[in-house]
C-alpha cells in the first residue's frame, strides 16, 4: 500500500525506529485542546476502571470463596482480545474513531451501572460478574485500538510519543489512586457503590469526546470495506521488519518479564514472610517507578531504537538482580527502576509502531501490538507459576529477566542490521555512550585511512 507524502505518512521501511535526538516539553501535547479534553476524561475514567477491577475481584471472592473464580473473571475479561483482537483492528481502520469511542465508552459505562444495580439491590450472582467481565472485554477489542490510534489524530506525529507517554502516566496515576479509593469505598459502603462510581466516571470521557473540535483533528484516510483486510494487515507487518521485531520484543518482555502478580506475591509470602502489606508495598513502589518512566518518556519526545533495546536489557537485568535481593527493603527499592524501565519499553515500542505505520493500517497493526502486549502476561503466568513451584520464586524471576534481556540483545542486533546500523561504544564528555550509528559512515572512512 502506498504511504504517500505528508505528515501522516509512514516512514520508509528501512528506518526501524526514529533516531531524532530532540526533546519536547514534558506536557507539550496538553497544549492541544482536543487532547487535553481526552486526557482529563481518561484521568476520571481510568480511576473508575481500577476501582471496578478491585471491587469485581472482591465481589467474586465474596460470592464464591474461590480464588479460581477470580481467575476465571480475569480470563473472561482478556479472552475477547485474544480471540477477536485482530478483527477489532480491521473495524477500527474502517470506522471514524471519535464516534466509535463514544459507542465503546458508553457500552463499558452500562456494564458498570448494571453491576451496580444488581449489587445494590442484592440480586447479583457470580454469572452476572462473569457476563459483565466478558462484555467489557468485547468492548475493549474495539476500544483499545481506537483509543491508541485516535491519539495520533488529536496531536499529529510530532507530539505522538509525548501524548502516548502522558496516557501511560495517566494510567499509572489511576493505578495508585483507584485501588486505594476502592478499598475505602468497599469497606465503608460496599462494592455496589464502587461499580456505580465506575459507571458514572465514563461521563467524563464521553463529554470530552463530544466537546472536541472536529476541524482540529488530523484526519486520516479510512480503509474501505473489503475482503482480506485482516490478511492484508498481517502481510503488512510481516513485510516490515522494524514493526514485527519491535512487536516480538514486546511479546517476550510481557510474556516472561511482566508476571508480577506471580512473583511479587510469592516474594512477599514465601521469601520474606511479610504478608499482604509487603505485597501492596511492592506494587505501589513499582507503580511510582512506572509513573516516573512515563513522564521521562514524555520529556524525551522521540522514539529511539537504542532507548527501546537498552530499556529492555536494563529491565531484564534488574529483574535478575532483584531475584538475588537478600532483604525486603532492597527488593522493594529495586521495584522502582524495574517499573521505570518496563514503562520505557512500553511507551517507546507503542509510539514507534504507531509512527512507523501507514495511517490506513494503524488500527490493524495496533490491535496486533495490543493483543501481543495484553495477551503475553496471561500466557506467561502459568509458565512463571510452574518455574516458581518447581525451582522457587527467585529462579522464576531470574529466568523471566534473563529471557527478556536476552531477547532484547538479539532483537536489537537484528533491528540494527535491518537499518544498516552498527553498535558504537565510546566516551562523550567524560561519560560512556552507547548508540547505533550508520554503518555507511564507517565504510566511507576506511579508504581514507
Amino acid at each position: 500500500m502506498s504511504t504517500g507524502p505528508g505528515a501522516d505518512s509512514a516512514p520508509a521501511p528501512s528506518t526501524p525506529i526514529l533516531e531524532d535526538p530532540g526533546k519536547s516539553s514534558m506536557f507539550g501535547s496538553l497544549r492541544n485542546r482536543n487532547y487535553r479534553l481526552f486526557f482529563l476524561g481518561q484521568v476520571v475514567s481510568n480511576t473508575g476502571t481500577w476501582m471496578q477491577r478491585i471491587a469485581q475481584d472482591w465481589l467474586v471472592l465474596s460470592l464464591t470463596g474461590s480464588a479460581t473464580a477470580v481467575g476465571v473473571t480475569t480470563a473472561l475479561q482478556f479472552l475477547p482480545m485474544l480471540l477477536f483482537g485482530l478483527y477489532g483492528g480491521v473495524l477500527v481502520d474502517r470506522l471514524p474513531k471519535r464516534p466509535t469511542l463514544l459507542v465503546t465508552q458508553s457500552a463499558m459505562a452500562l456494564t458498570g451501572l448494571a453491576l451496580a444495580f444488581l449489587t445494590l439491590t442484592g440480586h447479583v450472582e457470580v454469572w452476572h460478574v462473569y457476563l459483565a467481565a466478558f462484555a467489557v472485554g468485547l468492548a475493549t477489542v474495539v476500544d483499545n485500538p481506537a483509543r491508541q490510534t485516535f491519539v495520533s489524530e488529536m496531536v499529529g506525529p510530532d507530539q505522538l510519543q509525548n501524548a502516548v507517554s502522558l496516557n501511560s502516566a495517566n494510567f499509572q496515576s489511576a493505578r495508585l489512586i483507584g485501588p486505594a479509593v476502592a478499598g475505602l469505598m468497599i469497606t465503608g459502603v460496599g462494592t455496589g457503590w464502587a461499580f456505580l462510581a465506575n459507571g458514572l466516571s465514563f461521563i467524563a470521557p464521553i463529554t470530552g469526546l463530544l466537546l472536541m473540535r472536529a476541524r482540529e483533528l488530523h484526519v486520516v484516510r479510512r480503509a474501505p470495506r473489503g475482503k482480506g483486510q485482516l490478511r492484508e494487515g498481517l502481510q503488512y507487518v510481516a513485510g516490515r521488519p522494524d514493526l514485527i521485531w519491535t512487536i516480538v520484543l514486546v511479546g517476550f518482555v510481557s510474556t516472561f518479564g511482566f508476571n508480577f502478580p506471580v512473583y511479587l506475591s510469592a516474594f512477599a509470602d514465601d521469601v520474606f514472610h511479610a504478608g499482604a502489606g509487603s505485597y501492596s508495598l511492592f506494587n505501589t513502589v513499582m507503580a511510582v517507578g512506572s509513573l516516573a518512566g512515563a513522564l521521562l518518556a514524555a520529556r524525551r519526545g522521540t522514539a529511539r531504537m537504542r532507548v527501546l533495546v537498552v530499556g529492555a536489557v536494563a529491565f531484564g537485568t534488574l529483574e535478575m538482580v532483584a531475584s538475588l535481593a537478600p532483604s525486603l527493603w532492597l527488593f522493594a527499592l529495586l521495584m522502582m527502576p524495574i517499573g521505570m524501565f518496563g514503562m520505557t519499553v512500553n511507551v517507546t515500542a507503542n509510539s514507534s509502531v504507531q509512527l512507523g505505520t501507514d495511517p490506513a493500517m494503524r488500527g490493524r497493526v495496533m490491535s496486533l501490538y495490543m493483543m501481543v502486549f495484553m495477551g503475553g502476561a496471561p500466557l506467561g503466568a502459568p509458565i512463571a507459576g510452574w518455574i516458581t513451584d518447581a525451582y522457587g520464586v527467585r529462579a522464576g524471576l531470574a529466568a523471566g529477566g534473563a529471557i527478556a534481556a536476552g531477547a532484547a540483545v538479539v532483537i536489537g542486533l537484528v533491528l540494527a542490521r535491518v537499518g544498516n546500523l552498527r553498535l558504537s561504544v565510546g566516551w562523550h564528555r567524560g561519560h560512556p555512550q552507547v548508540r547505533f550509528v550508520p554503518r555507511q559512515a564507517q565504510e566511507q572512512l576506511a579508504p581514507a585511512a
